[in-house]
Parts: C-alpha cells; structure tokens; sequence
C-alpha cells in the first residue's frame, strides 16, 4: 500500500447548503468530484493524527462506493481509526450518538436525507463536528474556499475493505472498526424512555404501523420498536433499506407517506402511525384520520416532556426554526422558559444546546430533537410519543385536541414550488425585499402587517450573525406569510411558502386546514407575484 498524491482541478458549485453538499449521483459520479471535497474537509480540519473519525450513511446508492474512497483518503491524512457501520449504514442520528459516545473529532455522514436515491437520483456528503451537531458556517465556507483552491488529494491505493463483516482491519497505519450501527443508539434510547411502560402498552392490544419507507430507519426501528419494546413483528413495514428507497421519495409527509396515511384513515387503522425518511432524522406522527403536524408534535412533546424518563426534571428552552410555527412559544411561556427562533438548518440549535440553553429543538419539515444528541432525530420522536400514550392513556387524537383547547391551534401549511428556474426565484425574492420598507404598517385583505423583513440571527453564545435567511411578513394578529429559497433541491430553485395563521377558539378548531389560510394564500400570491414569476399555476406539494 502507498499513498498517492493525485492532481485535480476545482469543481464549481461545491458550496455546502442547509444540510452538506446535496447533487445528482451522476455528478458525485465525476471522476475527482467527491475526492476534491473529502480532500477539502481534511484541509480545513488538519492531518487526523492519533484521532477518530466516524463514517456511515443512509444506504442509498453509491453509499458503499464512496465509503471506500473516503477510507483510503482517511488513512492518507493520518487518520489513527475509523469507525463504520456494518454495510455502509448508520443513520444520521446514531452518527452523531457514536461522535458523542466514542469522542470522535467528528464524522462523514453520506446521505441526501429525503430526497429520492437511485442511479439517477440524489446524494450528498456532509460533516459533522466533536459535539456530534453539523459543522457551523464557519467551517462550511472554509471547506468551499478549499474546494476552489485544491490542486491535489493524496489518497491510499489500499483495497477495498470488507463493509459487512463487523470488526477491525487496517489501511495503511489506519484501524477500520466496522460496528453494529444500531447498538449505541438503542442504549441511549433504553435511557431516555420508559420502555417497560411501553411494553405495557404494546401488551394491552396497542396496535401500530411504522413506515422505514426502504430508508435506513428500518433497522433501528426492527430492533427497538418489535426487538426492545415487544410490538408485533410486521408492525414496522418498508423495513429493508434500498438503493433506491423502492422507488418512492423516502420524505415522511401526508404526500409522499401516502400509503400510511391512507392505512391510518380506514376502517381498521391502527392506534397509532409513524414514518421516517431516508437518513432517519425525520418523522411523521399520525392518529387515526390525524396527521400531526411538525410544529404541534414539538410543542406537544414540550408541553408533556416530563413523561420521559430523560427529561423527568424539566426542560431549559425550547428552539425553532424561523418557519416553524409559533405553537411551541405559547408552550415556552406557560413554562417560563425561552423559546429561540433560529435560522432553517439544524447546526444553529447546536450552541445553545451545548450551552444548555435549549432542551428541545424542532422544524417545520418534520425534524424534531433534543440535547441527547446533536441532529435532529426521527425515531427519537416516535418513542416520545409512545410514552406519552403509554402515560397519558390517550388517543393521539384526544392529546392533540386537548393541547389545542389549553393553547389554541395555530393552523400552518408549507407549499413548495419545487425546481423553478433558479433567476426566477431570485428575482421573486429580490422584489420582495425591495417590497419591505412599504409593507409595515399596510392592510392586506382583513389583516394589518406589523412586521416585514428579512430575517436575521445573532446567535446568543457566539455572536455569529446569519443573514437573509428568509422574508416575514407578520400580521398584527400572529398571523405569518414566510418566503425562503430551500438548499436541499438538487434541481433549479425550491420556493417555499410558510402560511400560519393562530385560533384560539376551540369552536373553530374543526376547518379544512387550507380553507382556514385560505386568504393568507391569496395574499402570498398577490404580494410576491407568484404565480406569474414562477409560471405555476399550484404548489408542487402541500403539507
């Protein structure tokens, strides 16, 4: 085995997004395009002498292929051991609990989270730092200044290892410890909830039906949900996870989880439904005839969070995303603590949770998490709920209504306007802001606008500051109209639009979600030309 120094040339376009570089496979495919940016996270962390590193991703196509490379470019920059998932898998929750558990100086987690996978899919590569969280902007933009200065990787000419047999090798000085990948999540797990308790609820008749979706969820689920918790074998389905995630869009959300949904709306639907995506950092939480959106999952897991074993003594804070719903503030107040509104993007919850500052963390698009680790966690929201039915002795149904009635809905829906021509989305977003100064103040429709900006973030521990991360336009009643651009499309421009509008009247807590924001959308229309700029007639998907 040597090391070899390979010249190369920049690849344009290698700036990380929201959640690591996200491309077409056939562009990951490129000779020296996935080199170059490995090449570029080891010269902005420096040589990995005496360190560890932990890889692993979400099995979708070409997962093992670039596992290999990533190795042999680990043990050219001196990396002491690198810990693997056996077959390429671990999903990005338990990435971060094995940083954590294992004090790792970081991981590689290969994974394009809930875009579809396959030949002509998606990929994506991302790293995450010691606190086990994604790497701050400070790092990202320091490993693009690298992609664009390189001129060689140095990589070893070390064969493949063997990805499925758990145990150690070497390349060059470098050990590879192939793991189980679900083994130190599902202890963490066994920590955090009652799973006797749950156990007693699967015992009593419970019936359940999670959905993998063929993501990397399946295997986690398998072995905590039927394996530690006892419920029925065949109550997760989708179980094995795919190239390919079987041909479906591994996104947990009424349109792409059709098949749940439609199995929680009949006749003989379970108590209880539940999916994830493709890297298993999302969930959906369904009741029967309910899907419960992201924002009234967090703010009902805030609001009872000391059901759980892990959270008994309490919560510090509670933070969301910008988009997210503003349920989980009137949960904050009543428990006096604070509630962060932080930029889209799970790496800006990891100070203020390192800081204890924030407990639970939430977004809109279905992420949910706490401090136990530094992303956000799928599964981890699906055994929440668990023990709080086990608990509560209650329908999901019956929880919801009842947080409803105690805090009021906020009704909240997300429409995407997915791969529009990228100039064109700049240009709505540009005219929007020019639209800012003029609209504070303005009546729109039978709303009055007390607030219209472009949102910005200071982050309270470190003082970095993060703009232009998406325009609001707030009404005097609570009421919000949201416009960002998304950075996880792979194609054109993602436009999305966040509608919001609170009720506090239970009476009225019964209307079709898009009637009740029926006039904020028309609105939305009306003020950034929508339609007209994007040449769409409708949202791609409405969630």
């Amino acid at each position: 085995m040597t090391i070899q120094t390979v010249p190369t040339t920049p690849f344009s376009g290698q700036r990380p997004g929201t959640s690591g570089l996200r491309k077409k496979v056939t562009e990951f495919q490129q000779p020296g395009y996935l080199e170059n940016f490995v090449e570029a996270i080891f010269l902005t962390l420096g040589e990995g002498d005496g360190r560890t590193l932990v890889i692993g991703g979400d099995g979708r196509y070409f997962n093992r292929e670039a596992i290999q490379i990533i190795l042999r470019m680990a043990a050219a920059h001196g990396v002491a051991r690198v810990l693997v998932g056996r077959g390429g898998i671990l999903s990005t929750p338990a990435v971060s609990c094995v940083i954590r558990k294992r004090a790792a100086f970081g991981g590689i987690v290969l994974s394009a989270s809930h875009n579809p996978g396959g030949p002509d899919g998606d990929f994506g590569i991302k790293y995450n730092i010691d606190n086990g969280g994604p790497a701050p902007e400070k790092v990202t933009e320091a490993i693009f200044a690298n992609t664009q200065a390189l001129n060689a990787y140095r990589i070893s000419d070390a064969g493949p290892v063997d990805l499925d047999q758990i145990g150690a090798t070497r390349i060059e000085g470098m050990v590879v410890d192939i793991i189980d990948p679900v083994a130190d999540y599902a202890e963490l797990m066994g920590r955090l909830f009652d799973f006797g308790a749950i156990r007693s609820l699967f015992a009593g008749g419970f019936r359940m039906r999670f959905d993998a979706m063929h993501a990397v969820s399946g295997p986690y689920a398998k072995a905590i949900i039927e394996g530690q918790i006892g419920a029925p074998e065949g109550t997760v389905v989708n179980c094995l996870p795919l190239e390919d995630f079987g041909g479906g869009h591994p996104d947990p959300n009424p349109v792409n989880a059709a098949d749940l949904i439609a199995h929680m709306n009949g006749p003989d639907a379970p108590d209880f439904g539940a999916a994830s995506d493709g890297d298993g950092d999302r969930n959906m939480i369904v009741g029967r005839n309910l899907a419960v959106t992201p924002s009234d999952s967090l703010a009902i897991i805030a609001a009872n969070a000391t059901v759980a074993p892990g959270y008994a003594s309490g919560i510090t804070g509670i933070a969301r995303s910008m988009p997210t719903s503003q349920a989980a503030d009137r949960v904050a107040e009543s428990l006096g603590i604070s509630c962060f509104e932080t930029p889209t993007g799970w790496k800006y919850f990891g100070n203020l949770m390192d800081a204890n500052l924030a407990t639970l963390c939430g977004e809109e698009s279905y992420g949910t998490g706490s401090h136990h680790i530094r992303e956000k966690d799928g599964l981890w929201a699906v055994l929440f709920w668990l023990n709080l039915l086990a608990v509560r002795k209650q329908s999901v149904n019956e929880i919801v209504r009842e947080h409803w009635a105690r805090f009021g809905r906020n009704y909240y829906s997300r429409h995407d306007y997915e791969a529009v021509d990228a100039s064109a989305a700049d240009g709505l977003m540009a005219a929007l802001r020019a639209k800012l100064p003029q609209l504070a103040g303005q009546t729109l429709g039978s709303f009055r606008v007390a607030v219209a900006d472009d949102f910005e973030y200071t982050d309270p521990v470190d003082g970095s500051l993060s703009t232009r991360q998406g325009i609001r336009i707030a009404m005097a009643d609570g009421s919000r109209i949201v416009f960002r651009l998304s950075g996880t499309g792979t194609e054109g421009a993602t436009i999305r639009l966040y509608l919001e509008r609170y009720e506090a009247d239970p009476a009225r807590h019964d209307i079709d979600t898009q009637e009740a924001l029926a006039e904020l959308i028309a609105i939305a229309d009306d003020v950034a030309e929508l339609h007209g700029r994007t040449g769409r007639a409708s949202p791609s998907v409405i969630t």
